[in-house]
């Protein structure tokens, strides 16, 4: 449960994975909510699901986040709201089969809009609100491929502008009573991997979590630095991706190509 309630929260990507269960644990404490995604027919049987069991207010808003007007359509609602103190950004897509020079331009420039524009403009609208009102949080779902050379060029470098971003969004906003974290987790048992087409038998299952560990750690570390990393096992790897003792070696390795036809496949 978050040691901190809030009123209403805005969650994109909400129909499954981690947006989903942002939703039930936030219903769970009492939150209303805002549940954004392309599939409104996923996010109404949600909706019912948290109204019956939760007694919460449910709003499903139907919007594709690769398109401005999707985003718009998000924005506006954000305005509306003049209780929303949380905004989750978790719309998100991994980088699929294939290298960047094989991809088309158009999914390279979608991941950009998705995972990059849309928390910019999102988070932009949510603000000023915040800042009013002097309470809020913003959490931007990133992972620790934001650190990792075995994740493709598009993931990995929009992964690590939400790192970035959120550190030095949070540095901004201090004193305000607006919190921002950056959530990164690793493998995480979602449907998000079937989509993406990833082999997930090539991590080792020690080395997953679930989708209710990881966002019970999000809700409580909230407020408590800018990153979030879930799980020491997931801290540990972070960390030898980033030492300097390290990190060289895993670079050295992530080019063997063995290693990069398995990534790209």
């Amino acid at each position: 449960m978050p040691q901190t309630t809030f009123r209403t929260a805005l969650i994109t990507g909400a129909s499954a994975g981690l947006g989903a269960e942002y939703a039930r644990q936030l219903a769970a404490a009492g939150t209303n909510l805002i549940l954004v995604a392309r599939r409104l027919d996923r996010l109404e049987e949600l909706a019912r699901e948290l109204r019956e069991k939760h007694a919460v207010a449910v709003e499903g808003l139907q919007a594709d986040l690769a398109a401005s007007e999707g985003i718009e359509r998000v924005e506006r609602r954000i305005a509306e709201t003049a209780t929303l103190d949380l905004l989750i950004n978790n719309a998100g897509f991994g980088g699929g089969k294939g290298s960047f020079a094989e991809r088309d331009a158009g999914h390279h420039l979608g991941m950009v809009q998705v995972h990059v524009a849309t928390t910019v403009r999102l988070s932009r609208a949510a603000l000023p609100g915040m800042i009013a009102r002097g309470r809020g949080a913003i959490i931007n779902v990133a992972s620790i491929a934001a650190w990792s050379a075995f994740s493709g060029p598009m993931y990995s470098g929009t992964k690590a502008f939400l790192v970035m971003f959120s550190e030095n969004l949070r540095s901004e906003l201090l004193g305000t009573g607006v919190c921002v974290q950056a959530l990164c987790p690793g493998m995480t048992h979602t449907k998000f991997h079937e989509v993406a087409e990833i082999d997930k038998s090539v991590v080792p299952s020690a080395l997953w979590m679930t989708a209710e560990e990881v966002v019970r750690i999000s809700l409580r570390r909230l407020g408590r630095g800018a990153v979030c990393i879930p799980g020491w096992k997931n801290k540990t790897i972070a960390f030898l991706m980033r030492c300097p003792l390290t990190a060289a070696g895993i670079r050295a390795f992530s080019r063997l190509p063995a290693i990069r036809k398995r990534a790209n496949r």
